[in-house]
């Protein structure tokens, strides 16, 4: 059980065991391959209309005026 440092030492050595010395670098290969850049990062005229649409929706009601 990996709740400790000493638990987490261990279940890293079992994994090695099992699955081989490179176990760690084949699932990091995997999620560096999985990855895909996109979302807003690719798309900045789809943030904006996704933020307009989020102000529309705003929780903090009307505003009110201080005189």
């Amino acid at each position: 059980m990996a709740g400790t440092r000493n638990g987490g030492l261990k279940a890293a050595n079992t994994n090695r065991e099992k699955y081989g010395k490179e176990f760690y670098a084949q699932i990091g290969r995997k999620g560096g391959k999985n990855g895909h850049t996109g979302g807003f990062a690719a798309n900045p005229a789809l943030a904006r209309i996704a933020g307009a649409k989020g102000g529309r929706i705003s929780r903090r009601g009307p505003a009110k005026k201080s005189v």
